[in-house]
């Protein structure tokens, strides 16, 4: 048997729950879909994070940034 879930609404989640039962879907299968949803977009940004965290980032281009504004730096003064 599944879990009933309680929440609190305002104002801006009854409009979202009038959108999303335009359909006719009653509000519980509205909520569930939403949230099913809006775990799948979690999953898929964490995904998609970890993916760039894995990029190879090429070899160094051989330039220190930090020495080359320290050098023009040097020059102001």
């Amino acid at each position: 048997m599944a879990d009933t879930v309680t929440i609190r609404t305002d104002a801006e989640t009854e409009h979202a729950l009038d959108v999303l039962t335009r359909d006719g879907s009653t509000r519980s299968v509205a909520i569930r879909a939403a949230v099913l949803e809006a775990a799948l977009r979690k999953e898929r940004a964490a995904e998609l994070r970890r993916a760039v965290l894995r990029m190879p980032l090429g070899d160094p281009d051989g330039v220190d940034v930090a020495a080359e504004l320290a050098r023009s730096r040097e020059d102001e003064r």
